[in-house]
């Protein structure tokens, strides 16, 4: 039966590749974007979820247990697992599939993430996960504490969301289209609400089968993460459970669906980036152990349930969230530099950059001495093309970066002047186009350059 979980686990990261469904980035785009937009992604999967979950529970399928709302391990461990997000350069599940497409520096913060779960869960660090959590109350769901059905509390939350998603759905198609690549369907990205009603549907199927496998959850990350460094340390086989086999799954479909789409491609960060992802997934292991789970145990399962611990941690993972963002996602002081890989390997992979050659069609190709004369650099990070046009090479900066430096050289730039720009980051091909339909910006040309490789070149309006 635990073979049941691979198969969920498959599915769950397909979609969540395809729909670049990571919360640190919902979160995140509310303190950087000022836009609650992709949070209503998140909405989307609790109130699937919070019904589904109800309905289930109803009729008896299954019988879902609460744990004691515990309020400094939750608080305290939900803003550390914010904080560490943010140096990880994405949540649990996001880490997972990110991995999945290549990214070095997400297999070292998933290699610290396990370890320093399975530390709080079984090993060295037992002693702090059973004392912080060993001040708790008697609360457990809301529901519970007012005396009333679980759908007095699903039903409006899945109204109000509904209410939300359609605002930003009206919005969405008043303003100008956002540009995408060409290509065949099954190649562009889902939308991030098709995704989270998806992901909130596996959910919803997942709990039963995992309960017939003896495990009384639903989706579930960090749990899971630990088992796997325990099995490989101790090799006990009863450490692999339906969760294990989840996330494995996870890994699977994500490479999967990344390889079929060209979104495959092996990228090792600097220095910097591996350093925060040390820090990063480190955290990520011990906030998420003290606070019960993580974004998607606390973030999408115990909402759902309406438990105490489940909106305050989430609450508190999205101030660690907005805290981080405001440490440590700030544009670049020196100039932004081509080649950020380290190793041969993932330099001989990397796409050709603006710099060495402009792909828009109508526009010549300047060489790097060419554009030297042309004019004065307005920026030390974007290299001028001639002709009003800048290049700018984020090749090998992790997300939010490139649209973080891009918007930091834009705002250099005079109206009618055009940035080019290069870039490796997945989820860039999502919040740059975006980011420039929002702000009223043209693209006037946007294409995949090679494997995990994007072009686009925007107009300042």
């Amino acid at each position: 039966m635990i073979l049941t979980g691979l198969a969920v686990g498959a599915v769950l990261g397909i979609v969540m590749q395809r729909g670049r469904f990571c919360v640190t980035g919902m979160l995140r785009d509310i303190f950087l974007q000022k836009t609650w937009r992709s949070f209503v992604a998140l909405l989307i999967v609790i109130s699937v979820h919070a019904v589904g979950i109800a309905a289930l529970t109803s009729a008896g399928v299954i019988a879902p247990t609460y744990s004691n709302f515990a309020p400094l391990a939750v608080i305290g461990g939900g803003f550390i697992f914010g904080l560490g997000i943010i140096l990880a350069g994405g949540c649990a599940s996001g880490t997972w599939f990110r991995s999945a497409e290549g990214l070095v520096g997400s297999w070292i913060a998933l290699i610290f993430y396990a370890l320093s779960a399975s530390a709080m869960q079984t090993g060295a660090l037992n002693w702090l996960n059973a004392g912080v959590k060993s001040y708790d109350t008697s609360l457990t769901t809301l529901p519970a504490s007012f005396g009333v059905s679980v759908w007095f509390f699903a039903i409006p939350l899945a109204i109000g969301t509904a209410l939300a998603a359609r605002h930003f759905l009206v919005k969405e198609a008043a303003q100008p289209k956002v540009a995408r690549l060409n290509g065949p369907w099954w190649r562009r990205p889902l939308h991030i609400y098709t995704a989270g009603a998806l992901v909130g549907l596996i959910g919803v199927i997942a709990w039963p089968l995992s309960a017939a496998a003896g495990r009384n959850s639903g989706l579930g990350i960090t749990g899971p993460s630990g088992n796997i460094a325990n099995f490989i340390v101790t090799g006990d086989g009863a450490k692999v459970d339906w969760g294990v086999m989840l996330v494995l799954g996870l890994f699977i479909g994500a490479f999967a669906a990344a390889k079929a789409t060209g979104e495959f491609r092996l990228r090792v960060p600097d220095a910097t980036t591996a350093v925060r992802a040390v820090a990063g997934g480190a955290m990520m292991g011990v906030g998420a152990a003290l606070a019960g789970g993580c974004t998607v145990g606390n973030g999408m399962v115990q909402t759902a349930l309406f438990s105490y611990q489940g909106w305050i941690a989430l609450l508190f993972i999205a101030l660690g969230v907005g805290a981080g963002a405001k440490l440590w996602l700030k544009p670049s002081t020196a100039p932004v530099t081509a080649g950020t890989y380290s190793t041969e390997e993932s330099l001989d992979q990397a796409p050709t950059s603006a710099e060495d050659k402009v792909l828009t069609p109508g526009f010549a190709v300047a060489t790097g001495a060419v554009a030297l004369k042309t004019a004065a650099p307005k920026t030390q990070k974007a290299r001028p093309l001639g002709q009003g046009r800048y290049a700018l090479d984020t090749l090998g900066a992790v997300c939010p970066f490139p649209l973080i430096e891009a918007k930091d050289v834009i705002d250099t730039l005079d109206v009618g002047e055009e940035l080019v720009i290069d870039f490796d980051c997945t989820q860039g091909t999502e919040t740059i186009p975006r980011w420039a339909a929002d702000n009223g910006h043209e693209v006037t040309d946007f294409r995949q350059t090679g494997d995990a490789g994007w072009q686009i070149a925007i107009r300042k309006n």
